[in-house]
């Protein structure tokens, strides 16, 4: 009898013991899992948060460094029936290659609209000595001589489409819209050069719809990218026409030789026309003394 006795409570305590050892419903003794959720509790907690960059004030855009930026027209050799005046914005094929040629022998790196931007605007590092190569118009001599010559070394362009032009082969042969993909594919820059070169200066009402919104429409189709950045035809603008390439997407815009806006100096970027009679030296030199600091 006392033996029975001695095993059921044996039984009991053993029972006991067991009941008291069993882990909670919902809760877990897989030590691996706990330091899971410690690691990634760390992670959440010390991960830095990203900080919005504060864009520079119109003052401190106006202190940065000029970037040398040259504009280029037609790209063909001289006719006896072009004017003097004109052979400023025709650069004969072998000035314009000796041109760009120099550009590498000094060193000089290409850059395009959104490294100039992020430079005035945040302070980005640029290369050590950077230019700016655009092309106005949509000439088909600046996809066949401008683009091929730059390829050679390496460089990238900007080209300012004036979307009338575009396809026609009359006269004047201008690139069709396969080949301003093509710019915009390889890397090249694709902006707005307006709808048929009218001067900005006049717009009024639904002008800005003819000559900006529709324009960057047409060219947003044709490369697939977003076009922010715009060229004045003939240089020429007015305070009136910022806000308005403000309200149309446009990050930026480039005048010619004139002095810089004092409140929006991004839409007043200058550029100087590598006119047709400069020879390479001639070239460089207009670009250091354009472009220096005493320049606005």
């Amino acid at each position: 009898m006392n033996i029975k006795l001695g095993l059921i409570g044996l039984l009991a305590a053993t029972l006991f013991s067991n009941c008291n050892s069993t882990t909670p419903k919902g809760l877990s003794t897989d030590s691996s899992a706990t330091e899971q959720t410690s690691v990634i509790n760390e992670t959440v907690d010390t991960e830095p948060a990203k900080k919005e960059r504060k864009p520079a004030d119109a003052k401190t855009i106006l202190a940065r460094k000029q970037v040398p930026i040259l504009c280029y027209h037609q790209i063909r050799d001289w006719k006896a029936t072009d004017s003097q005046s004109a052979r400023d914005y025709i650069t004969p094929v072998a000035t314009f290659k000796e041109h760009i040629k120099m550009l590498a022998d000094s060193g000089y790196t290409s850059i395009l609209p959104e490294q100039l931007y992020n430079y005035l605007v945040y302070g980005d590092a640029l290369p050590k000595k950077p230019v700016m190569i655009t092309f106005d118009d949509t000439d088909l001599d600046q996809f066949e001589v401008g683009k091929k010559t730059l390829d050679k070394y390496g460089f990238k362009g900007v080209y300012f489409i004036m979307t009338v032009a575009i396809g026609k082969r009359g006269k004047v042969k201008y690139m069709d819209k396969a080949q301003i993909k093509q710019l915009a594919d390889e890397g090249n820059t694709i902006g707005s050069h307006t709808y048929d070169h009218q001067n900005v200066k006049k717009y009024q009402g639904e002008d800005w719809v003819t000559q900006i919104e529709k324009p960057t429409k047409t060219l947003k189709e044709i490369t697939g990218k977003e076009i922010t950045y715009f060229a004045y035809p003939f240089g020429l603008w007015n305070k009136e026409a910022i806000p308005e390439l403000k309200k149309r997407g446009m990050k930026a815009a480039f005048i010619l030789s004139t002095s810089r806006d004092e409140q929006d100096p991004l839409y007043t970027i200058r550029r100087i026309i590598a006119s047709g009679f400069w020879s390479a030296k001639t070239l460089h030199n207009s670009m250091v003394n354009s472009f220096s600091e005493k320049r606005n």
